[in-house]
């Protein structure tokens, strides 16, 4: 739906920021691409990914380079001063008033923009040309509180021909040390190129399918990955860029390390305040709690636990 420009100047005064700029850039007819030349006659680099990110809210520009993309962008779209800048520092000061304790909000960017170059690093588009059907994802507490591990087992289906890959994202808790983290491939894929992040403990592996698929084609795969290197863990955390199908998230924990008190919850980008919560019960013989969600929409998913 095209969006008018009292829409736009009604979006520069609300926010946010992703909305704000996908109104003007319907307004004034620019395709990405034409924005990207734009910015780039006046000495600014920035890709269409990373436009197309901030339009979508997926990511948010935060480091002095993409500020300063921003800044452009108000010229190139023909808007105020400062109408974008400020939705951007007015969203950044209530994220940081509402965030949780354990990660800040601007760690989250700065491992989003991380995940972002290694994506790049691997040459991987913008969606990876699959959508998910199916994910079942079981994480591993260990007796000193650590992240051991998750297996996945992923379901999804083709929407092009030619896909032959999976690119799988792993972060570790604070303290890891993600160039001892280990990738398996385990059903029908096999362990391609891996590329860490000492800083932000991010951990992309590449998991290369037995076969090519058609459009339309659905494939079941797994993997893991063993981790054990990082301090205790407080939460898990899954975040989707494109809504999906079933999503189901186990938790298990030592025997020697249970937590007091388990919650689901969801967030709608990583700097909003989490919602929808709801405490877990460990399950007897097990420890485990678990999430299930029929239809993935875009957004975080998670469960977090106290120990004290």
């Amino acid at each position: 739906m095209g969006h008018t420009e009292a829409d736009l100047v009604q979006m520069l005064h609300t926010g946010p920021f992703h909305l704000a700029l996908r109104a003007a850039l319907s307004v004034r007819g620019l395709p990405l691409q034409r924005v990207q030349h734009h910015l780039a006659h006046r000495g600014i680099k920035v890709g269409v990914t990373s436009l197309s990110y901030w339009q979508q809210g997926a990511r948010r520009p935060q480091r002095p380079e993409s500020l300063r993309a921003v800044r452009a962008l108000e010229e190139v779209l023909e808007l105020p001063a400062n109408s974008l800048t400020r939705l951007l520092g007015e969203e950044s000061a209530r994220s940081t008033a509402e965030r949780p304790a354990a990660r800040s909000y601007r760690a989250l960017l700065e491992v989003s923009a991380t995940v972002e170059e290694l994506l790049a690093d691997l040459e991987s588009p913008l969606d990876g040309g699959l959508h998910t059907v199916g994910h079942h994802e079981r994480v591993g507490i260990g007796p000193a509180r650590e992240l051991l591990g998750r297996d996945s087992r992923h379901v999804v289906r083709a929407h092009r021909d030619g896909v032959d890959r999976y690119l799988a994202i792993h972060r570790g808790d604070p303290g890891c040390d993600p160039s001892r983290v280990r990738v398996t491939a385990r059903d029908n894929c096999r362990t391609g190129r891996v590329r860490w992040h000492h800083e932000s403990g991010i951990v992309v592996a590449e998991l290369l399918f037995d076969a090519q698929l058609r459009a339309g084609e659905t494939y079941v795969f797994g993997y893991g990955f063993e981790d054990g290197t990082g301090g205790p863990s407080t939460e898990y955390v899954r975040g989707f860029t494109y809504a999906g199908g079933q999503y189901v998230l186990q938790v298990r924990f030592d025997d020697q390390a249970l937590p007091v008190r388990c919650r689901r919850f969801a967030q709608a980008t990583t700097g909003a305040p989490r919602g929808a919560r709801t405490d877990l019960t460990l399950s007897g013989r097990h420890r485990t709690v678990h999430l299930v969600e029929q239809g993935v929409r875009p957004g975080i998913l998670g469960i977090d636990w106290d120990w004290d």
